[in-house]
């Protein structure tokens, strides 16, 4: 899910304790709880950069997967930087931290070991927070990239304790006509049906005429944005939902009226 972030006013590689401080302060949970691999609701809001409240979901047909963590690839180096807006939610509430990947245009990213070490921790830091029961990483990969982001994944995985889900969001040419994706490590990959380019009218249509996702981690959920018309959908699947706009009760009310 590409979006656009400044890091002019952020300084570089905090120690881990740094950035789990200044996440936990911006989230407000009453406490935590534990979860299993199979408690997820249908519906989970993306809760982007933004202060914002969500005490008014219902917990038990609502998750939230929110942005815990930006970092930019640059040359050798890995900028990482943590929320620093308010996120407020019920207590019971299904939590994933989101991890956003992205790499400098101007100058390349070395894509080295180091790096992704460096990466692969901050990531897997996310696990003490609270009620996070599940990581997800946002990043779309270019193809030189992939060994990298495959590299990453398997390191990611490797530090998560066993009851913690991990799951990417998929661009979905990943998912119907480029499966790379399905032997990863991961325990879902999130078709983003919105923002498309290229093949998105192909995929589209494909959807829309009754056809699935080649790669089979992409068949459990769907990515969509409030502001996009989505194609046909399966009903029995979990959906993810951007907001390009702060959410509130009525916008919530929208998308569980229409997906209905």
């Amino acid at each position: 899910m590409k979006r656009a972030f400044s890091f002019r006013n952020i300084i570089v590689l905090l120690t881990a304790s740094l950035l789990l401080s200044s996440i936990t302060v911006a989230i407000t949970i009453l406490r935590k709880t534990a979860y299993s691999k199979k408690s997820s609701p249908q519906l989970i809001l993306w809760a982007w950069e933004r202060p914002t409240d969500l005490r008014f979901i219902d917990a038990t047909r609502v998750g939230v997967a929110f942005l815990a963590k930006s970092i930019l690839l640059k040359s050798d180096d890995v900028l990482v930087r943590p929320r620093l807006q308010s996120l407020q939610l019920v207590e019971g509430t299904k939590v994933i931290a989101v991890t956003r990947i992205e790499t400098d245009r101007d100058q390349k990213a070395s894509l080295s070991a180091r790096q992704r070490d460096t990466v692969s921790r901050a990531i897997a830091d996310l696990v003490s927070l609270p009620n996070v029961s599940e990581i997800q990483i946002d990043f779309d990969a270019t193809k030189s990239e992939r060994n990298f982001y495959r590299d990453l994944i398997r390191d990611v995985r490797s530090r998560l304790p066993a009851q913690f889900r991990l799951s990417i969001t998929a661009l979905a040419s990943w998912c119907m006509f480029d499966d790379w994706i399905s032997d990863l490590p991961i325990d879902e990959a999130v078709p983003m049906l919105f923002r498309m380019a290229g093949d998105g009218k192909h995929i589209v249509t494909r959807l829309d005429a009754g056809d699935d996702f080649n790669a089979t981690p992409c068949r459990q959920s769907y990515g969509i944005s409030l502001d996009e018309q989505r194609p046909k959908l399966v009903p029995s699947r979990k959906l993810y939902v951007f907001n390009p706009d702060a959410w509130t009760e009525t916008s919530l009310r929208e998308i569980s009226e229409s997906t209905r």
